[in-house]
């Protein structure tokens, strides 16, 4: 079966390192039928997201609260159930991966909690290697995460059970050996953690804004965004970039975005194989907030940011005074948009 792959080509994306896959790109680009993307640099085609079980455009805003319940403390207790499975995934039309995924997907379940929750995990390891979860957060030794320490082994169970500390945009993977082949295969997730209003009095419309269900955080456009990206061939080179998996998924179908309210996305990186990865946002600035863990901005006013494996931020951004259209946000490195890190926000009135 041919393959829609960047350019229209039929290369197998699987068999090529990403430098064949670019000039493929180039050669065949006047058979593309999306041109907006410099050139028509696109895959064609679309992944069967009913198949995989997962939608990259879900992926922007479905928040896992758990199962709630208080502690006699009066404290909040959510509570999770994740398990590693091994499933085949589409990451391009007609492109399969075998991932390592947490329940199910790529990237996995995106955990939403306040700041001062306690958070249990039941953790479930059903693949045939040995697996963790580490939080990037505060919490004590014995709750890290790291071989030796809380790891399930194959059939295995273990239960992960902190204080969520400190609020921010954070993230969960695997940390079992060796780290590199555990993440590039799956195994990661967002970890957001809203603040308290009731801790931040010196800004609490800011932390109210933050906290996912009050009526000041419902004026904003809420979006995760994972950058993440696929070594196909197993070659330690990446033939495929995305967010959310899907590579140019939001530039076939760009995000739509109401002009009148304020844009927020949770940005977290897991790219491997490179040693950055970056955000460019079109027409527009943004603030930028390191790691999410202050309310107050740490770059103001700038266009681009970059992010190294794990780092993560929160960009905040509007186009009240925009005309509407498309204006487009990507990678600043020109092979991971053409490889599929090439996006585009729809704003309308």
């Amino acid at each position: 079966m041919e393959l829609g792959l960047l350019g229209g080509g039929s290369i197998l994306g699987k068999f090529l390192p990403n430098k064949a896959l670019a000039q493929n790109s180039q050669q065949h680009n006047s058979q593309v039928t999306n041109s907006a993307v410099h050139g028509g640099s696109t895959t064609v085609g679309d992944v069967d997201n009913d198949r995989n079980g997962f939608s990259p455009r879900d992926i922007l805003n479905d928040w896992d609260g758990g199962k709630v319940s208080q502690l006699p403390n009066g404290q909040t207790w959510r509570e999770y159930d994740i398990a590693v499975e091994e499933r085949e995934i589409e990451i391009a039309p007609g492109v399969f991966y075998p991932a390592w995924t947490y329940n199910g997907r790529v990237p996995g379940s995106t955990i939403r909690v306040t700041e001062g929750d306690r958070v249990k995990i039941n953790f479930r390891n059903k693949s045939r290697h040995p697996h963790t979860i580490h939080f990037h957060g505060i919490h004590s030794a014995r709750q890290d995460g790291v071989p030796g320490t809380l790891e399930a082994m194959p059939g295995g169970e273990v239960v992960y059970e902190f204080d969520a500390k400190p609020f921010g945009c954070h993230l969960y993977h695997c940390h079992s050996a060796p780290f590199k082949r555990h993440l590039h295969k799956g195994l990661y997730g967002a970890f957001i953690i809203d603040p308290d209003p009731k801790s931040h009095p010196e800004a609490e419309q800011e932390a109210r804004s933050r906290l996912l269900g009050t009526p000041e955080n419902q004026q904003w456009q809420e979006f995760l965004m994972v950058m993440n990206a696929f070594d196909t061939n197993f070659d330690e080179e990446n033939e495929f970039y995305a967010v959310n998996t899907i590579p140019h998924e939001f530039m076939k179908r760009p995000l739509r975005i109401e002009r009148d309210r304020p844009v927020r996305v949770y940005l977290i990186n897991v790219t491997e194989f490179d040693p950055v990865n970056s955000f460019h946002l079109h027409g527009n600035f943004f603030d930028y907030y390191d790691s999410g863990t202050t309310l107050t901005p740490t770059l103001r006013t700038i266009d681009t940011v970059m992010q190294c494996q794990g780092q993560r931020g929160i960009l905040e951004f509007s186009f009240k005074e925009h005309a509407p259209g498309q204006y487009m946000f990507h990678a600043h490195q020109s092979e991971f948009l053409e490889l599929g890190w090439m996006s585009a926000f729809e704003v309308v009135a």
